[in-house]
């Protein structure tokens, strides 16, 4: 029999735990940046098992003999909001009615970095059941944090038809160019957009040469350069405007002007619809039939501008790394050095790109996994630095309190690590082999693609970490926790 005496007793108990911080703690905390950071007294055994997050960082953290404490820093949330996040880890209670809206949003996000997967639904749903007239008020920051992560979507979709039926909300508002790419398409994507197309092509004009400062908002003085800065940024939304919708006059002073951003299939059918009244072969296409082509069109754009990004380098689909790198590469996993001559040039043959993709676990395992013979591909941001390593088995799910599963690490010999300083000089390399081939492979399903026990770790919200560990040479000078701009998965037959 449980009774929710026998509960709030127990989360009484824990609180009181929590509360003593003068005796049995063995952890230190350190949340936020700056003058502004504070340090939190806990207990490993209860953040191992409440939070997933810090079950990670803490299987990074070895444990000293000598008695000292583990310290571990989250400069990504606010003292105060960890200090409510805390509490519930140990208590189990979070009343949302307690607290400013502003600090439920942030309780959001925390616990969304925390990997607290069972308060995400249950704040997104009091937001809008309780604060929809907050939400009105402060809509850019709230629609800008819902595309943050796809973990939102409960307040991403009520934001979108929100802004249906108001766009002039967040299309006028002044800081309307931060949104994400993401949320530009779903606001264009929406059946329901109460816009005209006129001003959603104004707006997502707006938007796209707002991404690239160095663009000048007088069009005369453009080159072909940049015209082509300018396609490729609003390659995904401009197969998504109508534009046989507008008048004639509105594609004459709109968008003739920008012609060479369209693509040239598509401005010369433009003109024949808008020049010759006899000319209407798609004005009465299905919407299933428009959207096909609309796809198709997408990927076609897709494709011309990696290619042209890679105009030389026709042996590889990469954003990152050139045809010099596959060849050195080739050589590292037949074991050669870089002034050996090349036995075999191994085809990379792209399976999962981040920007493209997604950057979270799930994704990653839901396309990687039962594959072998893989090369990931790290872009730091902001910096040149290109991290990466080659797993010759298969990668696997693996969850260390399922039965059969006792460790979450494969064994093998032939993977290895490596960085360059830049895309440039390959020469300017460090090449890691594995040491320990226990823990050469980490197959936690709540990693994406990661090495040894701590060498090459990636984790949600494209957070990585670095620490020479189990393979014989450590790839990064700055070790610890970075952030990923992009990374990419290559597969490739043995």
């Amino acid at each position: 029999m449980v009774r929710n005496a026998y509960l709030q007793k127990l989360s009484q108990n824990l609180l009181e735990v929590l509360d003593d911080d003068d005796e049995y703690y063995d952890i230190t905390i350190e949340v936020g940046n700056g003058p502004n950071a504070r340090v939190f007294r806990a207990h490993m055994i209860i953040l191992n098992y409440r939070s997933s997050y810090l079950k990670r960082i803490l299987s990074t953290n070895k444990k000293k003999s000598d008695g000292t404490l583990i310290h571990i820093k989250l400069p990504n949330v606010i003292p105060e909001i960890f200090q409510i996040i805390l509490r519930y880890i140990y208590g189990g209670k979070l009343f949302l009615e307690e607290y400013d809206t502003s600090d439920i949003v942030k309780i959001l996000v925390a616990a969304n970095e925390l990997d607290l997967r069972e308060l995400i639904p249950d704040i997104q749903s009091f937001l809008i059941e309780n604060e929809t007239e907050w939400i009105e008020q402060n809509f850019n920051m709230i629609y800008r944090t819902s595309f943050e992560t796809d973990t939102f979507s409960e307040l991403q979709n009520f934001c979108i038809e929100l802004i249906s039926k108001q766009p002039i909300k967040i299309f006028n508002s002044f800081d309307f160019t931060l949104i994400s790419e993401k949320a530009l398409i779903s606001l264009i994507q929406h059946d329901k957009l109460q816009m005209s197309e006129i001003q959603v092509w104004e707006h997502a004009l707006k938007w796209g040469i707002a991404q690239n400062p160095k663009l000048s908002l007088d069009r005369s003085n453009y080159s072909n350069d940049d015209y082509n800065i300018l396609k490729n940024t609003l390659q995904q939304c401009i197969p998504l405007i109508n534009f046989k919708n507008l008048t004639s006059k509105e594609f004459l002073d709109n968008i003739f002007p920008y012609q060479k951003i369209l693509p040239e299939g598509l401005f010369i059918d433009l003109l024949k619809f808008f020049l010759d009244s006899d000319y209407k072969p798609s004005i009465r296409k299905t919407k299933e039939a428009k959207r096909t082509e609309e796809i198709k069109e997408k990927n076609e754009i897709k494709e011309t501008s990696e290619a042209k990004e890679n105009n030389s380098n026709k042996s590889i689909d990469s954003k990152i790394i050139t045809h010099q790198h596959v060849e050195l590469i080739s050589k590292w996993i037949d074991k050669l050095e870089i002034t050996d001559e090349l036995k075999n040039l191994y085809e990379f043959k792209l399976i999962l790109r981040g920007s493209r993709d997604g950057f979270t676990p799930e994704r990653f395992h839901e396309i990687c996994d039962n594959k072998p013979h893989t090369i990931t591909i790290i872009k730091v941001e902001g910096s040149n630095e290109i991290l990466g390593g080659y797993n010759p088995i298969i990668w696997e799910s693996r969850n260390c309190a399922d039965p059969g599963f006792d460790i979450e690490y494969s064994d093998t010999e032939d993977s290895f690590l490596f960085s360059f300083k830049n895309k440039v000089d390959i020469k300017n390399h460090i090449l890691s082999r594995v040491l320990n081939k226990e823990h050469a492979i980490d197959n936690y399903y709540l990693c994406g693609p990661s090495f040894g026990h701590v060498d090459l770790k990636t984790y949600e919200n494209k957070t990585g970490y670095c620490v020479k560990d189990s393979y014989d040479k450590g790839i990064r000078d700055v070790m610890g926790y970075f952030l990923m701009e992009e990374y990419e998965i290559f597969h490739i037959n043995v």
